[in-house]
C-alpha cells in the first residue's frame, strides 16, 4: 500500500563523537543513511531524495541550515548537499556573524550537540511486513542542528569516499603533534 503524506516532518539523527567542525565553521557529513530504521520506524530508501535535489538545482533553491528546525533561524549554508551509496551527505558553513552560529559552533565543539535533523515532506511510502514506513521519495527541506537525535548512525564527521581538505589538515595536525612531543622530549 502507497502511502502519500503532505505534512512536514522532521528525522533526526545523532553527531556523535566524530563532529567535524573546522576553522571554527565548517561542518560535514551523513544527515540521513539508507536502509537503516530510525526509532520512529521508517526507513529512508536509496534515492528518495535523488528528484527533490534534482528540483532544487533546476529552481536554483538550496536546502536551508537552520537551528532546531526554526525557520526564523537560519544558522548557515549547506554547500554541498547529495546522495550517494550511505545516505544524504551534507557540507556545508556555520555562519560566525548570526548570533545562533556562534553558539552552534560553541555547543559542537563543546559537545553539548550532537544531532541532525532533516525537514521533509514525504511524496512516497509504504508499510513493508515489520510495519517499517519505507520512504522512497522525500522533497527536502531543510537539514538543522538539534539536540535529540532519531537515528543515531548519522553524524557530523562521518566523510564523503573522496579525501578531502580536511583529512588532509587533520593529517598535518598528528604529524604537527608529534613533532611537539618528540620536540619535548
Amino acid at each position: 500500500m502507497t502511502e502519500h503524506v503532505g505534512a512536514p516532518e522532521h528525522k533526526f539523527l545523532r553527531l556523535g563523537e566524530d563532529i567535524t567542525v573546522t576553522d571554527g565553521h565548517l561542518i560535514e557529513g551523513y544527515a540521513s543513511y539508507f536502509g537503516k530504521c530510525d526509532k520512529g520506524g521508517d526507513v529512508v530508501q536509496a534515492g528518495a531524495y535523488a528528484a527533490s535535489l534534482t528540483s532544487l538545482a533546476q529552481r536554483g533553491v538550496s536546502v536551508k541550515m537552520l537551528w532546531q528546525h526554526d525557520p526564523a533561524q537560519p544558522i548557515g549554508v549547506w554547500d554541498e548537499v547529495r546522495e550517494d551509496a550511505k545516505g544524504l551527505y551534507v557540507k556545508g558553513r556555520l555562519l560566525s556573524e548570526v548570533e545562533k552560529g556562534r553558539e552552534a559552533v560553541a555547543l559542537l565543539e563543546a559537545g553539548a550537540i550532537d544531532g541532525l535533523s532533516i525537514g521533509y515532506r514525504t511524496v512516497r511510502a509504504k508499510k513493508d511486513d515489520k510495519g517499517q514506513r519505507l520512504l522512497s521519495e522525500l522533497e527536502l527541506w531543510e537539514v538543522s542542528l538539534v539536540t535529540f537525535p532519531m537515528l543515531s548512525d548519522a553524524r557530523v564527521g562521518a566523510k564523503g569516499d573522496t579525501l578531502g581538505d580536511q583529512f588532509l589538515r587533520d593529517l598535518a595536525g598528528v604529524f604537527a603533534d608529534a613533532r611537539r612531543k618528540l620536540a619535548a622530549g
